[in-house]
């Protein structure tokens, strides 16, 4: 980040709900390194206390407590609203999906209604889009909601915008693309397909693809999306927006696994096994022409160079376990 970002962030309280989640801890990390002091609100289901930084207040607890939403909201000037569940614990617990997905945001827009923090980021997921008619995929493009967590992942982002127009509450809205780098543990069974890969190839096991794998994904680093979402709660523009944040380039699954074995430095075998109930989306691949000319973000790191980075931190961790 510029260093006009940073002194836009630093010394601000700042409320990262999800903040022990992968994304989420990098987010918090980044705003600490920057001078923030930041409250982090995770109730632990997928995150780990130890992805909070140090320096950060941890509380725990989950967004569903709308009393503890509305105190934390009002102790900060800026929130990003990061806690979700994912979309394989949705998949398996629509109920659980709705009344933290769709409810949890609800809560923290409502709190935010009364406590007026200066911004609240939302982060969705290009999954709501589903299967696309065309590509790239654009922001305004149709929708198509194959999940429950596609679902409601826009429930959020349509009270996002509810309460921008309704209330003038200043909300921003980005809809990250398969977000993989260090920090994404393998030993997390909610881990992204990235991570997985990585686990396989370095114990030596065959890659488990399912389907054909040539299913596509816009595979983007972390630092990059950390980036744009900063970003979207201290730029102008970006006030009742919403942004795809990826990388505009396209990559087969069978090719992310080839580019891991590259990355590992060992050749990845590959068994290919049947579809899941979440495996519905064919090809994706976002436009980042809207952020890029609104909010002069590109991203900065290549596939390539981000498997490679992670790779770094994989053998790195590894080693400090085995210690």
């Amino acid at each position: 980040m510029t260093f006009s970002a940073e002194r836009a962030l630093g010394g601000r309280r700042i409320l990262v709900t999800g903040g022990a989640g992968f994304v989420g801890g990098a987010v918090s990390r980044r705003l600490v390194d920057m001078g923030a002091r930041v409250t982090v609100l995770d109730d632990l289901f997928t995150g780990k206390a130890e992805t909070i930084p140090t320096g950060a207040q941890f509380v725990q607890g989950s967004v569903t407590d709308h009393a503890m939403v509305r105190d934390l909201v009002a102790e900060n000037s800026l929130v990003f609203h990061m806690a979700a569940r994912n979309i394989i614990a949705s998949t398996a617990n629509p109920r659980d999906d709705f009344e933290t997905n769709i409810g949890g945001t609800l809560n923290v827009l409502m709190a935010a209604r009364e406590s007026r923090p200066d911004r609240v980021v939302y982060t969705s997921s290009t999954s709501v889009y589903g299967n696309p008619r065309s590509i790239p995929i654009n922001e305004d493009d149709g929708l198509v909601l194959l999940s429950p967590y596609a679902v409601s992942k826009l429930g959020g982002e349509n009270y996002c915008t509810a309460f921008y127009e309704s209330y003038g509450l200043p909300v921003a809205v980005v809809r990250y693309s398969n977000v993989y780098g260090p920090g994404q543990r393998p030993d997390n069974p909610y881990c992204g397909v990235v991570s997985k890969f990585f686990a396989s190839v370095m114990a030596g096991e065959p890659l488990m693809i399912h389907g054909d794998g040539e299913q596509t994904r816009d595979f983007t680093y972390v630092d990059d999306a950390v980036d744009a979402t900063l970003l979207a709660a201290i730029h102008p523009r970006a006030e009742g927006e919403v942004f795809n944040v990826g990388t505009g380039i396209e990559t087969s699954i069978n090719q992310l696994a080839r580019e891991i074995g590259r990355a590992v430095g060992r050749e990845a075998r590959v068994e290919h096994v049947d579809r899941r109930d979440i495996d519905n989306i064919r090809r994706r691949v976002v436009n980042i022409e809207k952020i890029r000319r609104m909010l002069h973000w590109v991203p900065g790191t290549t596939l390539d160079r981000g498997l490679d980075a992670t790779a770094v931190w994989l053998r790195a961790s590894r080693e400090g376990a085995g210690r």
